[in-house]
């Protein structure tokens, strides 16, 4: 298993601790991320979804009860040889370091995987045997609710998950804590160029739906009764919803039902609505 090298630390300014220095979003999507290729998981439970997945931790920042989790979960590991910095602090020491309250007393700075072509993820899904049903976020900017797509991808079944260009960053430390750590288990990549990525899609077999207003939009209790072998669910971004370019190009347009005098739902709930009435 990778090896913990406990390291006490009660200077927040100790030079160790550069990666999780001051963690606003912005400085870690500006500054860490991009730079270092890391990412930050947050919590002992996000963390040990991460290793499950084959992420390797660069360092870890903890405070002392949670090292007998991380001992556990580093077990549960096949044994390369590697060492992983372990800084343990107390409560008071990491926000601190962080500028915020450490839920659940841990941090991890991870190293960032490469991602798969689309091809790769489509083939890869339902081990091996091809995707059959993926999700499509466009230009979702919300890390919250990119967070809360993925969980509701998780629990429902959707093979893949492909983010558009613009979309918001799953491995940003608030849509990893969103999801629960199941940004590690729904296989995902960015497809890009968008929209033309709806071509690529094609040629896999998948009929592209996306959700959105229009008068010709089929219900979702119409698609779920003659539903494709191959389904693509794009959802749009906050506020306007998809692009028009976005929506002549697929293959079909479809509308939750709503009442109540409501026209539409925020994107992570349409998401979880969606999902769940195309369930296989």
């Amino acid at each position: 298993m990778p090896r913990p090298d406990l390291q006490p630390v009660t200077d927040p300014s100790d030079p160790r601790l550069a990666d999780y220095v001051s963690l606003t979003d912005v400085a870690l999507r500006s500054r860490h991320e991009p730079e270092k290729g890391l990412y930050i998981a947050e919590s002992s439970t996000v963390l040990g979804r991460a290793l499950r997945a084959g992420h390797r931790p660069r360092s870890v920042l903890l405070a002392p009860r949670w090292v007998p989790d991380l001992e556990r979960m580093l077990a549960d590991l096949p044994d390369d040889g590697a060492i992983v910095p372990v800084y343990v602090a107390d409560e008071p020491v990491l926000e601190a370091i962080t500028g915020f309250h450490v839920h659940r007393g841990a941090l991890a700075a991870m190293h960032r995987p490469p991602l798969a072509p689309v091809a790769d993820v489509l083939a890869g899904a339902r081990d091996g045997a091809g995707a059959r049903r993926v999700a499509v976020l466009e230009d979702v900017v919300d890390h919250t609710n990119v967070g809360a797509a993925f969980r509701s991808a998780a629990a429902l079944g959707v093979d893949a998950v492909l983010v558009t260009p613009r979309c918001a960053d799953p491995l940003y430390r608030r849509s990893v804590r969103v999801s629960m750590g199941t940004v590690f288990q729904v296989p995902w990549t960015r497809i890009d160029p968008w929209p033309d990525g709806i071509d690529e899609l094609r040629a896999h077999g998948f009929v592209t739906a996306s959700l959105a207003l229009a008068d010709d939009a089929l219900t979702l209790d119409e698609l779920v009764a003659e539903p494709p072998g191959r389904l693509a669910l794009v959802l749009g971004a906050e506020g306007h919803g998809l692009k028009p370019a976005t929506v002549a190009a697929s293959d079909l347009v479809v509308r939750i039902p709503m009442a109540g005098g409501v026209d539409s739902l925020n994107v992570a709930a349409a998401a979880a609505v969606a999902f769940w009435a195309t369930r296989a």
